[in-house]
């Protein structure tokens, strides 16, 4: 069983776009810039868009932080999007969901302008994904994707089941599993809260993508033996043993599950730290102009 280090694939990632950004200034071109759209005080937020700032000073990208309180309105945060849109400083820029519950977050999405829309979550970018044209693919699945093809996976031909069916990760992750490439060329089954016997599809698979959010959901009696599996969940349970009072648990009951398999994410450690470097590579197609 070999359990799959996102911490030190993504540091190596790190390393690779600050060399390639060194290269830009060196040859007098643009230091890629990122911006971030924060709303309110959430907990989980904060820590997201902190560790994205400091991410783009570790590879040598200028970043700015746009803070406003939960009273913000609509029609405030879609003038903020626009006035982004047209600055050309900006290569790209994310608005942190969730937002609070009196603004339309897919107004807000679709108000972004897809060549800066470095979350892949605008229209544009997920249509143009499922047909497999160039374009910026959410953060988390193309995470998903790196470090299959860094650690040798082979996925053509295989059955891969995603539990979960969200937009910013089952649904395109499903989509990607399928296209012709590498990694993918799988056979995809999604499975969610409606489907019946998820055990017998999930003893079925030769890779698993755990992404329904439910601490401690894919148990050994799930997996046949020599599963790969890709553990997404990141749920804060209470937990006395940590300085914090809480400790993130994923979707996977990984100390009955691991010795199962040929591959396998621990949580933290495994897609968490590839969320925020695969938002660092889209900001640097951004930054190149490589997707319009």
């Amino acid at each position: 069983m070999k359990i799959i280090d996102g911490k030190a694939i993504a540091d190596q990632i790190k390393s690779e776009i600050a060399e390639e950004v060194n290269q830009m200034v060196i040859s007098g071109g643009k230091r890629p810039h990122l911006a971030a759209i924060l709303v309110g005080h959430d907990g989980g937020s904060e820590t997201y868009v902190a560790n994205k700032v400091k991410a783009c000073e570790a590879v040598g990208f200028k970043s700015t932080l746009i803070r406003y309180e939960n009273e913000v309105t609509e029609t405030e945060l879609l003038d903020k999007v626009i006035e982004l849109n047209v600055d050309s400083d900006v290569d790209g820029f994310i608005v942190q969901l969730p937002l609070p519950e009196h603004i339309s977050e897919q107004k807000i999405i679709e108000s972004i302008d897809y060549r800066k829309d470095v979350d892949g979550f605008h229209p544009v970018n997920v249509g143009r994904m499922s047909i497999g044209l160039p374009c910026f693919v959410s953060a988390t699945p193309a995470g998903i994707l790196e470090l299959l093809k860094r650690y040798h996976i082979e996925t053509a031909g295989k059955h891969c089941v995603v539990l979960g069916r969200s937009n910013i990760v089952g649904k395109p992750i499903a989509t990607l599993m399928m296209q012709k490439a590498n990694p993918g060329d799988c056979t995809v089954t999604v499975c969610h809260s409606r489907t019946q016997d998820i055990k017998k599809q999930c003893r079925q698979a030769d890779i698993i993508i755990a992404a329904l959010g439910v601490p401690g959901f894919l148990k050994k009696e799930m997996v046949k033996e020599g599963v790969v599996v890709i553990d997404v969940g990141t749920t804060r349970i209470p937990s006395d043993k940590t300085k914090s009072g809480f400790k993130l648990k994923g979707d996977v009951e990984f100390d009955e599950v691991a010795p199962l398999c040929s591959c396998i994410t621990p949580v933290p450690g495994g897609v968490g730290p590839m969320t925020i470097v695969s938002l660092m590579k889209n900001t640097l197609l951004a930054g190149k102009k490589m997707i319009y």
